[in-house]
């Protein structure tokens, strides 16, 4: 080949690797809703499906998926210990431990917690920043224990 047309190809490969930096992330829908037009389920994009697999992963149990048993958080069963310091203090250690582990798309993740003693619940609010969108994003967890 001519060094004319290895030049060419640099110049194309260097062209298309800054276009495709920017990478849009896709994630399914759980409520599954159906496009009118195309009849085929929405996805979601970008920050919700970022959202989307934060709360999944903050939501799931240990030992809840099959094969990836350290996988989750455990909240629920926090649920019924004492509410003091000592629960809110687990409680952040397994969302972050959760999400540095699991979720290589965030980073700058911040942890508040609120306790609501009287209806056996806490508000989390987790902030973090998607890496390619170089945006902060707010996401807010109210915890129910049901008996």
């Amino acid at each position: 080949m001519s060094t004319e047309i290895l030049s060419d190809l640099n110049v194309v490969n260097r062209k298309s690797a800054i276009v495709s930096k920017r990478r849009q992330y896709a994630d399914l829908n759980i409520a599954l809703p159906i496009h009118p037009i195309f009849h085929d389920i929405i996805p979601l994009v970008d920050i919700d499906a970022v959202k989307s697999a934060v709360r999944n992963l903050i939501l799931t149990n240990f030992n809840e998926r099959p094969f990836q048993p350290p996988l989750g958080s455990n909240l629920r069963a926090l649920l019924f210990e004492p509410a003091d310091m000592f629960t809110m203090i687990v409680l952040k250690d397994n969302i972050r431990r959760v999400l540095t582990r699991y979720e290589p798309r965030i980073d700058n993740i911040t942890i508040q917690i609120q306790d609501d003693t009287d209806s056996n619940a806490y508000l989390i609010t987790i902030g973090f920043r998607v890496i390619s969108l170089d945006q902060p994003v707010d996401l807010s967890i109210y915890l129910v224990r049901v008996r």
